[in-house]
């Protein structure tokens, strides 16, 4: 059966049909705005601080606070959203809800000072804390770079004490004791900063040990290396520097532990680690317990001039003489004169080249007629 439609029905379906295709769908609101001003607790601006934005579906922004402690998010929809104060020393911010209407601007403003006379004692001490650890912060930074420079100066006059004259050595030697502890004192006012299990707690150690290791105040020195370490037994460098002091001490066997343990935590740089040890005794002319660290770095870096100058230099400390008939004769350790070849042919023109150079000669005089010829290779242009 056939179904007829009046003429103005008709017109009315048509207009609603054109209707529907002529009206523009609604797009998406993404320029709502979120904005505001966060004071801390004494009711100064807080700047750097970070501050999240979260919408109802889980998408999260973050920003942190300028200078004026202003913070804005941008290009948002419209909806509720969850603002997070990320309080510094505090496991779980600050929260508040803020709603966004469309292209509007939506402020939001956090005055710690006032909500800290809003909030029980228990917050009031919490925001306390948190700017105690504020405090505390700066001031470990302060002593720390304070400690630092004095270090410095120390490494400075201990360069300057090998080279002085016997008439300036008293002074110098006073002026490395001053800054020594004036460094000490630096970091020791920077542990009484630090607060219960800090993670900054083994680098202030360790920088202690430097202070004390610039001096030659080796005990003091090691103690502060362990400590460090006992608090954070993965850094190389630590025990490195434990190993220097106690080769210096003439601890051997516990240097060596202590240089394996630094090349073992960092491979990529075991070579520097016995050379570092190999120099340590070289320095304390334990040139014979040298011998082992250096073969060990050589090894492991065939081709730096300076460990096999060093080889060199130790192996001659192991020659021997024998007898021939009426006379004395020299015998040189094993690899002596190729250590020595071997810095030649790596480094030909610079210090450790030139050095083993004149080693060269001297076992040319200690045993006439024995072959030190180098052969070295010359660069491609």
């Amino acid at each position: 059966m056939k179904t007829f439609y009046k003429p103005w029905v008709l017109a009315a379906i048509l207009l609603a049909a054109l209707a529907s295709v002529l009206t523009p769908r609604a797009a998406a609101q993404l320029d709502g705005v979120i904005r505001g001003q966060i004071m801390d607790i004494v009711g100064k601006p807080w700047a750097d601080l970070a501050v999240q934005v979260v919408n109802d579906q889980g998408a999260k922004q973050e920003t942190k606070t300028d200078k004026d402690g202003n913070y804005s998010f941008r290009n948002l929809r419209s909806g509720i959203y969850v603002i997070h104060v990320l309080l510094p020393g505090q496991s779980q911010p600050y929260e508040d809800r803020v709603q966004v209407q469309g292209a509007t601007e939506a402020k939001k403003d956090f005055n710690f000072k006032e909500l800290a006379g809003k909030q029980g004692a228990e917050y009031q001490e919490a925001l306390k804390k948190n700017e105690e650890a504020k405090k505390g912060l700066e001031a470990l930074k302060a002593h720390v770079l304070a400690g630092d420079a004095l270090v410095g100066q120390e490494r400075q006059v201990k360069a300057d004490l090998q080279k002085a004259p016997p008439d300036q050595r008293d002074a110098l030697k006073q002026k490395l004791a001053d800054l020594s502890n004036q460094a000490v004192a630096e970091f020791k006012e920077a542990q009484k900063t630090l607060t219960e299990k800090d993670p900054n707690a083994p680098l202030v150690l360790f920088k202690l040990g430097e202070a004390y290791d610039a001096a030659g105040r080796n005990e003091e020195a090691a103690e502060a290396y362990q400590q460090a370490i006992a608090l954070k037994p993965d850094v190389p460098g630590y025990y490195n520097n434990l190993g220097n002091v106690l080769a210096r001490a003439g601890k051997i066997d516990e240097a060596k532990a202590a240089y394996a343990k630094s090349a073992e935590l960092d491979p990529a740089n075991a070579a520097t680690a016995w050379r570092n040890f190999g120099i340590s005794l070289y320095n304390a002319n334990r040139l014979g317990d040298a011998v082992e660290p250096f073969r060990k770095s050589a090894d492991l870096d065939p081709k730096n001039a300076q460990t096999w100058y060093l080889l060199g230099a130790s192996l001659v400390y192991k020659m021997t003489t024998k007898k021939v008939g009426d006379r004395e004769e020299v015998q040189f350790a094993p690899g002596t004169i190729e250590a020595y070849q071997k810095a030649v042919e790596l480094d030909p023109n610079g210090t450790w080249g030139q050095q083993a150079k004149q080693g060269l000669e001297q076992l040319q005089l200690m045993a006439p007629g024995i072959d030190t010829k180098v052969n070295v290779r010359k660069k491609k242009s």
